[in-house]
């Protein structure tokens, strides 16, 4: 499976992330781990949504739209 989901810091109200990985659970220890060097200062974070897709291209053809601008637009009314 892949998963996207969205990140939200307990340490710095407000900074969110977003992103893609086939291993949730590692990827968010890593997160509060600081091993992403994007999401190391702003840890620990909170899980707020994540999608499963059984397609790799999905998964990232919605990451990079909840990276776009009408995609945080979305992502802010909808999913956070």
């Amino acid at each position: 499976m892949f998963y996207v989901y969205l990140l939200e810091s307990l340490s710095t109200p407000g900074r969110r992330y977003v992103s893609f990985t086939t291993d949730l659970k590692q990827r968010f220890d890593d997160h509060n781990a600081g091993k992403s060097p994007h999401t190391a200062k702003f840890k620990p974070w909170r899980l707020v949504t994540y999608i499963a897709f059984s397609d790799r291209a999905a998964a990232e053809s919605l990451e990079r739209y909840l990276k776009s601008g009408s995609g945080h637009a979305f992502a802010k009314k909808r999913l956070w």
